[in-house]
């Protein structure tokens, strides 16, 4: 199972003294758990084209399920598997993740712009990153994944490589590498050779691809590197030992263009 080959390769990267948060997301464990419950799975797509999870208050409650019960379980017994004590924290635990629920999103449906104002997501506005540090220092390795907790206290669905890049940024990450289903960003997503070993994204606005869900993971790593994490490297969680590889160049390094 492709989980078990990236948790490996994180329990290698750990042993050998390299302190590692692993931020997860599940969006196959959540669209097959909304099915077997009758949830539709939809998503909102934006007029830039970056495409999101639509989360009603069925579908938030999948997504708790999904990742709390059935994907984080998994990761850490593939991790103790490995050898290392790993602790498995949503962002509701301790206040990891602090969000700003969203009032109102734009999308469009069938052509035409709508307003959508019953989705519970929440853009992250803070993170409880002593709680991370003070893991690391004890030598454990923190698995972190959404929902967030809203300024009113209830919860909300946040996107998980943003999550990521807000985790990277609140710990001083020197690293923040994004796996996805390709090698990397591609010029051609039909052809998985036209990886880009360099992609540079602009300070604000539509970053250069949103197609394949790459476009949200563009914005995550922009978060990033403007929060002061050095690099920004997305590459392929197929591959058997994708972390190591990644680290070593094969990848996309993501960039800011410059001003």
């Amino acid at each position: 199972m492709r989980s078990q080959q990236i948790c490996a390769d994180v329990a290698a990267v750990h042993r050998g003294g390299r302190p590692v948060v692993l931020a997860h997301g599940g969006s196959a464990d959540i669209d097959g758990l909304a099915e077997r419950l009758g949830v539709p799975s939809r998503r909102l797509v934006a007029p830039d084209g970056v495409s999101t999870r639509y989360t009603d208050e069925r579908t938030l409650e999948v997504v708790q399920l999904a990742l709390a019960g059935s994907v984080k379980p998994r990761l850490l017994a593939a991790l103790h598997a490995c050898g290392v004590g790993a602790v498995g924290l949503t962002g509701l635990d301790a206040g990891l993740l602090v969000a700003t629920r969203k009032s109102a999103h734009r999308a469009v449906v069938d052509g035409r712009r709508v307003v959508v104002r019953d989705d519970h997501s929440g853009r992250i506005t803070a993170v409880n990153g002593d709680l991370v540090t003070t893991l690391l220092a004890s030598g454990l390795l923190p698995v972190v994944s959404p929902p967030a907790v809203a300024e009113d206290g209830r919860v909300v669905n946040t996107d998980a490589d943003r999550a990521a890049a807000a985790v990277a940024g609140a710990v001083g990450a020197d690293t923040l590498l994004l796996l996805t289903g390709a090698r990397g960003v591609l010029a051609d997503r039909h052809d998985e050779r036209s990886v880009l070993p360099v992609c540079r994204v602009p300070r604000r606005g539509t970053p250069p691809v949103v197609t394949g869900g790459m476009g949200i993971k563009l914005i995550a790593a922009r978060e990033a590197l403007l929060s002061g994490v050095r690099r920004v490297l997305i590459a392929d969680g197929r591959r058997p030992r994708p972390v190591q590889e990644a680290l070593a160049g094969s990848c996309t390094e993501v960039l800011l263009e410059e001003e």
